[in-house]
């Protein structure tokens, strides 16, 4: 087997298992030892036959390639096979238990599936006249109206592709806001450390300054230092509840009335809203802006690229600033949609697009048929299971596992840990990485940073007691053995297609490009 440019060699774990013998492709029964595409085939030959074009008569004029493309030439069988074996090392919410904390991936009902599958919906085009898509349309207005329902909002944005991009939607209102009232001069925004990672980096790409506002000893939101800060330079507060150790921020509306009070705004995190929907609506609690992901909330389990959605949800105060296009319907029941801001100059104030088109079509029947085949009272039991299963973890574990807030009341949808109580010389990597050999993907390390060693675990209300029994019992098995002192989980994962990495190494040199090596030419 050759081996590629970055040394590195397809190798199985050293048999643990009574000893048992290598095998001489380096797979282990239905761990398929897969090495990479280019050592499978090479450039040199192709898996399809071309007849011989008439390469001047070509539409491609001279854009006609005339160096060889550099892929491996495959036959459609390995092409096929190449990538279903990757796809068998990679984990699923399909396959089990996702426990990542501040990410709520969830199953995703099928039906769900087969409604954004449906040809009216899926194989539309943004372009086409307004009305030959009244159906999308109306889909769009009637998740808008749902979404501003339950979070007790003025209006709403639909069009920003994800929580990051909802963010920076949000935050581009509060800054045209301010604007039109004569208050460029604000640019400060304040961020608690209990707030998503992307707030302050949202906040910073709008040309914002950042400011930190600390924690409680109980992970919420230290009110008097903020309301302390609060000033004539402060433009908003990105606040994330609930917060991203788990708890909910019981001085919200509080903090609201005091940033309103001193002329600023506040932008609600709404990426866990999975845990109070139904339940509390963030307009009653003063919010001003709040993205929603929903591809968490509402079904769709997100990661490897997408898709996503993140509808923003507007106070009144900012709602003439939201972006377009907007969704109007009729009296007689008609649809159109609103795309410039002078169309009879209803949209003046808007800051104008945050996407080409009008969002992502797909999310939006996920999300709205997810709504309707729960009903309002479904949607408030999938907030009440979720935070149940979470703290069911918490109650069940904080006996082996450090739980630093495990005093600070129930937790919401998320409980966390930390590595405090470890034999010295472990962590949180080391649990994770034994975690892989229990058949689960690892939960959220490491974040939030007021936690030392932290260990954020969202179990959602999709899984059952059950399913949620069999990792209790996992992460206590493995997290024993680390307060014990068991080196063997120094090099976990034993039991993966791939042993433990130098992820330092791994991140700081990547190898990204294959160089093929020259052919060895006989000697004649």
């Amino acid at each position: 087997m050759t081996i590629n440019q970055s040394g590195w060699k397809p190798t199985a774990p050293a048999a643990k298992d009574g000893g048992a013998p290598a095998t001489h492709t380096g797979t282990r029964a239905l761990m398929l030892e897969e090495p990479l595409i280019f050592e499978i085939g090479d450039a040199h030959t192709t898996g399809v036959d071309f007849a011989d074009g008439d390469v001047a008569g070509s539409r491609l004029g001279n854009l006609t390639r005339k160096d060889p493309i550099g892929l491996a030439g495959l036959s459609e069988p390995e092409t096929v096979r190449h990538y279903t074996r990757l796809s068998r090392q990679n984990y699923a919410i399909d396959l089990g238990l996702f426990p990542l904390g501040s990410c709520t991936m969830k199953h995703n009902p099928r039906l769900n599936e087969r409604m954004a599958r449906l040809p009216g919906f899926a194989d539309i085009h943004p372009l086409q006249p307004v009305d030959t898509v009244q159906g999308a349309l109306g889909v769009i207005n009637e998740l808008a109206v749902w979404l501003i329902e339950l979070t007790g909002m003025h209006g709403v944005a639909m069009s920003p592709k994800a929580g990051a991009h909802g963010e920076l939607c949000g935050i581009l209102c509060i800054k045209a806001a301010l604007e039109k009232r004569g208050e460029g001069h604000r640019k400060v925004v304040l961020v608690p450390e209990s707030a998503h990672g992307t707030n302050p980096a949202t906040a910073a790409f709008a040309g914002f300054t950042v400011e930190d506002i600390p924690a409680t000893p109980d992970g919420r939101v230290d009110t008097a230092a903020l309301e302390a800060r609060l000033g004539p330079d402060v433009a908003a507060v990105m606040i994330t509840n609930p917060n991203t150790c788990g708890l909910f921020e019981r001085d919200l509306k509080r903090i609201s009335d005091a940033v309103h009070a001193a002329g600023g705004y506040v932008y609600c995190d709404g990426a866990n809203f999975n845990a109070i929907v139904g339940k509390v609506r963030p307009g009653d609690l003063g919010v001003d802006a709040m993205h929603i992901n929903l591809h968490k909330t509402f079904s769709t389990p997100h990661g490897g690229g997408g898709p996503g959605s993140g509808p923003v949800v507007l106070s009144e105060a900012l709602s003439p600033f939201g972006p377009l296009p907007v969704t109007e319907r009729y009296a007689d029941g008609h649809i159109t949609l609103v795309e410039e801001e002078s169309v009879e100059d209803r949209h003046p104030d808007s800051f104008g697009r945050m996407t080409a088109f009008h969002g992502q079509m797909g999310m939006f029947t996920r999300a709205l048929t997810y709504i309707l085949s729960h009903g309002a009272d479904g949607l408030k039991q999938v907030a009440e299971d979720a935070v149940l299963n979470a703290n069911y973890i918490l109650r069940s574990l904080e006996d082996t596992l450090d739980a630093p807030f495990a005093k600070s009341g129930p937790c919401m949808h998320e409980a966390i840990f930390s590595d405090a109580g470890l034999a010295p010389g472990f962590s949180t990597i080391d649990v994770a990485k034994a975690l892989i050999d229990e058949g689960f993907h690892p939960m959220t390390m490491y974040f939030p940073l007021v936690v030392h060693g932290a260990m954020l675990v969202e179990p959602t209300e999709t899984e059952s007691k059950a399913g949620i029994d069999q990792f209790i019992g996992a992460l206590r098995s493995v997290a024993e053995r680390a307060k014990a002192g068991d080196e063997s989980l120094k090099t976990a994962p034993h039991f993966a297609p791939r042993a433990r990495l130098d992820e330092t190494l791994a991140a700081r040199k990547p190898v990204l490009v294959w160089k093929e090596k020259p052919l060895a030419i006989a000697a004649e």
